[in-house]
């Protein structure tokens, strides 16, 4: 989980995920373009959202935008250095 400006992590062992940690990344990169508070107010209603059309919680998750920025670009460790700004308006 990313919350600005830290990763928290469930094991010692996930800091070795490369793809788990760059992931983390997009999202505080995410954070940090949105201002950090308007990111998570656009998140959960993003979310909430999501839970009504897909009425499911994982697929719901899966389909907030960020999340699909990020999960699309998390084994491209180069990602960030050639992405655009607000570059998830291209995952809603």
């Amino acid at each position: 989980m990313a919350i600005f400006p830290f990763i928290l992590l469930r094991n010692k062992e996930d800091k070795n995920d490369l793809n788990l940690v760059h992931h983390e990344r997009i999202h505080i990169i995410q954070q940090i373009e949105m201002l950090v508070l308007p990111f998570f107010i656009w998140y959960l209603t993003e979310y909430a959202i999501r839970l009504i059309q897909y009425r499911d919680q994982h697929k719901a998750y899966r389909n907030i935008s960020f999340e699909r920025e990020a999960y699309a670009n998390e084994h491209n460790l180069n990602y960030l250095k050639k992405r655009k700004f607000y570059n998830f308006l291209k995952y809603i």
